[in-house]
């Protein structure tokens, strides 16, 4: 019989009152309705008197709350040590045993509330009740075993307890059935859990109760090693162990890895529902110094885990060559160097790996390590190299360690008959925007400098794929040049404006109009300000040209090639300008203090003239004189002035 009844009834009649009350209240010594309601537990009944108030005792020994809790649960579930709550349970129990086994909705029996609150004295009572006067331990079992909806044990409530006392509670239920920690046979384990919360303590007397024959099994087909190396070697104040030894001092440190291994060696080759043993885990773990020490138990233990794939077919090293964990590969690679030249699924290395994760670290350090350049030409399943997937991703730094190799090859083709100039080319913008100091550009440059070859193929399939991709960019290309243009128009116009102001505000003043010359500038003559008046004039006249172009390239009238064009002339005109007006600056600065400060006005002069070459040689350089051919990092390079083809020096970003 089971009668739906609200928390508040129960709470105050099993919890808040005394044991008489209850005991009064269930005898039917207490006043009660014959027809009609009962705190909030509804009852109706057509009986005569005296079974109408037996009914009412009954329905109230087997009440549940919205929760499913019955009257043993609430009082199993205190964190109280009085006498009278266990007097209470013993009572209940005599008046319904069955509830000792009753589950409420969550799967809960009475025992899982009293070992999820730490109290020892309650779940000793309950075990009592269970075994019965004929010493069952048939009941007892039965009880310890039961599994709610999430297949947890008591131990489990008691291993995941946050209070004081978890661990007699633990001890007890394992004294009393050594193979509770074996249960479910599939799922997270007792032994996983205090792993997972750190617990050492409790995790000792499982396994020393169970005389090592426990479930080490955790969710999603992990077990308690995975689990252990991503806690790792902590020095935590386990509240259990300072319980115990009533001494915070006396807190040892907690390496859970390490007790692991000495039970049981082969969870290290153990794959979870993604192939992923605890080497792989590891191995995708950064900042944290004592996962090296971890590592280290894992292969002393198992060195064979290193060569292990997962279900993607990714082994350890590749793991960590894709969190960038140079440290984690260094180390793998003195255990046994040749992992380094393992594969995964799709036949890539771990330098692969790295340069597609865009891990720059990882790609420098394998390209200065001597003894790995076996694997730099490596190609995977579709003929890329290294150096191949750097240059498809753009990423110049990567480009450069590997470039700066000699060992790499520039001319390996891929499955598509690709050489690394060729997938550079490709890169390049087709007939459109096109500034030559981006990535792409500068990698391109650099191969064609130091010899690179294109692919033995008809060179007119990539003209036929260029102009493809032309058409399909022009919309793209469109609001390119739309944004391009407003940008650009601001600076122009500001640079324009500030130039023809100092026209006629000129560093040192002007001459009073009763001297020679009046009305002219007093610095007139001299070397610096003939530099200055220069410098101004070119930034204002680039500025100026720079605005025509802008206005061509934002006018429907042009098409889109004609607009691109004159947005890339601009472009260079606007460089031009704004180095120009850096050099003005500085040598009217220098006119102004060089009178009083003299080193000081040179070395600003110095520096920001610097600039202004350097700008300068950027925007005039593919415009440079030939050089003679010589070696790039060590590779041969043609004659500096090749530049890339059919662009002209005032056009450095339009192609």
């Amino acid at each position: 019989m089971e009668v739906k009844m609200g928390a508040g009834l129960l709470a105050a009649a099993a919890c808040s009152g005394t044991f008489n009350k209850l005991e009064s209240l269930l005898d039917g010594q207490a006043a009660a309705p014959s027809n009609g309601t009962v705190g909030n537990l509804a009852v109706q009944s057509a009986s005569p008197p005296g079974d109408e108030e037996a009914f009412l005792r009954e329905s109230l020994v087997y009440a549940v709350t919205a929760g499913g809790d019955t009257l043993l649960h609430v009082v199993a579930a205190t964190t109280s040590y009085h006498e009278d709550f266990l007097k209470k349970a013993g009572f209940i129990y005599g008046k319904a045993p069955d509830l000792l086994f009753m589950q409420n909705s969550r799967g809960d029996t009475p025992l899982h509330c009293a070992a999820r609150m730490a109290n020892i004295q309650m779940v000793s009572l309950l075990i009592d009740l269970a075994r019965g006067e004929d010493g069952s331990t048939n009941r007892v079992k039965a009880l310890l075993r039961t599994e709610n909806k999430i297949n947890e044990t008591a131990l489990h409530a008691a291993a995941k307890s946050c209070f004081i006392g978890q661990y007699k509670v633990v001890k007890l239920l394992m004294e009393e059935d050594s193979q509770l920690a074996s249960f479910p046979k599939d799922g997270t384990s007792p032994l996983y859990l205090a792993i997972l919360l750190q617990r050492k303590s409790i995790t000792k007397t499982l396994y020393e109760l169970s005389d090592g024959v426990l479930s080490y099994s955790g969710p999603n087909g992990q077990n308690a090693l995975h689990a252990a190396v991503l806690r790792g070697k902590e020095g935590v104040h386990d509240i259990v162990t300072m319980y115990v030894l009533k001494s915070k001092s006396q807190t040892p440190l907690v390496d859970l890895t390490e007790m692991l291994l000495e039970w049981n060696k082969a969870l290290t080759i153990q794959q979870d529902e993604n192939g992923s043993t605890p080497l792989h885990l590891v191995a995708s773990v950064l900042g944290q110094s004592d996962r090296r020490t971890i590592r280290a138990l894992l292969l002393e233990a198992n060195p064979d885990a290193l060569y292990q794939p997962d279900n993607n077919g990714l082994f350890p090293i590749h793991v960590a060559a894709s969190v960038d964990a140079t440290l984690v590969i260094r180390d793998f690679l003195k255990k046994s160097s040749r992992c380094a030249g393992l594969r995964n699924a799709r036949g890539r290395t771990f330098l692969h790996i790295a340069v597609d994760k865009m891990h720059i670290h990882t790609v420098g350090s394998a390209c200065r390590n001597r003894s790995l350049s076996w694997i730099l030409n490596m190609q995977d399943n579709d003929g890329n190299t290294a150096l191949h997937l750097a240059i498809q991703r753009g990423g110049l730094t990567m480009f450069c360690a590997l470039f700066g190799n000699r060992q790499v090859s520039l001319n390996l083709t891929n499955e598509k008959g690709e050489t690394a100039l060729d997938i550079a080319r490709c890169n390049l913008p087709k007939h459109g925007l096109y500034y030559n100091q981006n990535s792409e550009a500068k990698i391109h440059l650099a191969l064609k400098f130091a010899g690179a070859k294109c692919g033995i193929s008809r060179q007119d399939n990539f003209e036929e794929n260029d102009i493809i991709q032309e058409t399909q960019d022009d919309n793209k290309n469109m609001e390119i040049v739309k944004e391009g243009t407003q940008t650009l128009c601001i600076g122009s116009v500001l640079i324009a404006t500030v130039t023809f102001g100092a026209t006629f505000a000129m560093p040192g003043g002007y001459r009073a109009d009763d001297h020679n010359n009046g009305g002219t500038p007093t610095l007139a003559g001299r070397y610096a300000f003939d530099a200055f008046t220069l410098a101004n004039a070119l930034a204002f006249t680039f500025a100026t040209m720079a605005t025509i172009s802008l206005m061509s390239s934002g006018s429907p009238l042009y098409n889109i090639r004609s607009r691109k064009m004159h947005l890339g002339m601009a472009f260079y005109f606007m460089k031009i300008s704004l180095a120009s007006l850096v050099a003005a600056f500085a040598i009217g600065t220098y006119m102004m203090i060089s009178p009083v400060a003299h080193k000081a006005a040179t070395g600003f002069l110095s520096k920001d003239l610097m600039d202004y070459g350097i700008r300068s040689g950027k925007s005039l350089s593919l415009g440079m004189p030939k050089a003679p051919q010589g070696k790039i990092q060590g590779h041969q390079k043609p004659k500096l002035g090749d530049a890339p083809e059919g662009i002209p020096s005032f056009m450095s970003i339009y192609r």
